[in-house]
């Protein structure tokens, strides 16, 4: 199973974005140098983000990103839902319905993984880590 690159850097830019201060907007520039990616192809994430209600835009001389109200309880299956969608991982090529024992195996693990994510947030991850954060 894999993750896009998209899906990594969202993640990055939202623990950049809770860890630094989730008040004050960050310049797309600024938050692109940080991971060596194009601001371009940042702001496609962030528009995701956007679209999501996890971020919003702030125009102007000190405008950029930052969180919006609830970001404390802003999950990591949010943010991959954001980006990736919230299609399965498995899809079953045959047309066994919900009775094939293979999907029922992949769904569950899915399920359990998703439950996972699920409970883990940025802001508990940006607790723990306050001092690793270094980019």
């Amino acid at each position: 199973m894999k993750y896009s690159k998209a899906t990594d850097y969202a993640l990055h830019t939202m623990l950049f974005l809770v860890a630094a201060t989730p008040n004050k907007p960050i310049g797309v520039q600024q938050l692109a140098d940080r991971q060596n990616v194009s601001p371009t192809y940042l702001s496609k994430i962030l528009t995701k983000l956007v679209k999501a209600g996890m971020v919003e835009s702030a125009s102007g001389a000190n405008g950029g990103y930052r969180l919006k109200r609830n970001w404390e309880n802003i999950s990591f299956l949010d943010i991959i839902h954001a980006v990736e969608g919230t299609a399965s991982l498995f899809d079953c090529s045959f047309d066994h319905g919900s009775e094939c024992p293979i999907q029922q195996v992949v769904l569950s693990a899915e399920a359990k993984m998703e439950e996972h994510l699920r409970n883990q947030t940025m802001f508990d991850l940006a607790k723990k880590n306050k001092n690793k954060i270094v980019w």
